[in-house]
């Protein structure tokens, strides 16, 4: 059975929509399918809604977060409570093609534990273009894990895989895909034209953009901290340089130095500025880590899934 997690955010009747389009390809098909409806805390009625469904169709299911977590986290909820032999995770703007599902379902078949799907290319507009083909060259070559060209936000994997995140993967600071990409298994990239979907309004805002940006980077990569090592390094050698030249000047050479009297304030004032400005911005980064490093250590759910109502 391939467990088809909706990720519902004021999906409204979108979700019959799809269950009826996931019926009709699927059932060619003849896969075997439940749908996994996660509202992640509408304020309207696609709960209701969802709700509604799973009393008209034995395999369909629906849960509501307790707030707006994201679809990130949504996906980690679906996969707890999923429970085909596979799984993934499907937006409800339909631009992820329904024959995608087929082929991927093929693939897993023959074999393939973890499938990523990823778009030939983007047409988001210049800007939304830029800044995502910009955090995927940044996570590709910044951190350890390695997204197909184009970069991806879904996956196709086997139930050992949906048991190793459920079971030993914390679901707070990261993302689902992120994940998926660094425990391996050999990830099979599966290019796909995206449609044109559905023309509802994208509540994906810039600011959770930002955050999913910092909280990815920021699990995946060391490198903010090896390069504030090495320009620590750097700039100390330096600083001792100028210490030693300075004490040269003085001891040996002319008093003044470019036209200034050595004591000069303007020298020692860019100095004070540079090295202060580097150890508040260093100290800053490392400050996001020690902020994770606290998130963590207070075992806080990444998400929670509201009962139903008797």
């Amino acid at each position: 059975m391939l467990s088809v997690i909706l990720l519902s955010y004021y999906s409204g009747q979108r979700i019959i929509t799809v269950y009826e389009k996931l019926a009709t390809v699927l059932g060619a098909a003849k896969i075997d399918f439940e749908l996994i409806v996660i509202d992640d805390g509408s304020k309207d009625n696609s709960y209701q809604i969802a709700l509604e469904l799973e009393k008209k169709y034995s395999n369909v299911r629906a849960y509501q977060l307790s707030k707006n977590y994201t679809s990130h986290y949504a996906i980690f909820a679906g996969l707890s409570v999923c429970r085909g032999q596979c799984a993934t995770p499907i937006p409800d703007d339909e631009q992820q093609p329904y024959d995608l599902l087929v082929e991927m379902y093929r693939l897993w078949q023959q074999g393939k534990k973890v499938i990523i799907p990823h778009r030939i290319s983007r047409n988001d507009g210049f800007f939304n273009d830029f800044f995502s083909n910009l955090y995927y060259n940044i996570m590709n070559h910044l951190t350890d894990v390695q997204f197909p060209k184009g970069g991806a936000d879904t996956f196709f994997i086997d139930r050992e895989v949906i048991d190793v995140i459920n079971e030993r993967i914390r679901p707070i600071n990261t993302s689902c895909i992120i994940e998926v990409l660094r425990l391996g298994y050999d990830p099979y990239p599966l290019p796909y034209v995206r449609l044109k979907g559905s023309n509802h309004k994208s509540r994906w805002t810039f600011r959770k953009k930002m955050k999913l940006f910092k909280d990815t980077f920021i699990s995946s990569s060391t490198w903010p901290i090896r390069i504030i090592r090495n320009l620590g390094l750097f700039l100390s050698l330096i600083a001792f340089v100028i210490i030693l030249f300075y004490s040269y000047i003085k001891l040996f050479g002319n008093t003044q130095f470019w036209g200034e009297l050595l004591p000069g304030w303007t020298s020692t004032i860019v100095i004070m500025s540079f090295f202060c400005g580097m150890i508040l911005f260093s100290l800053g980064v490392i400050a996001e880590y020690i902020w994770l490093i606290y998130e963590e250590v207070k075992n806080r759910p990444g998400y929670l899934i509201k009962k139903k109502n008797d």
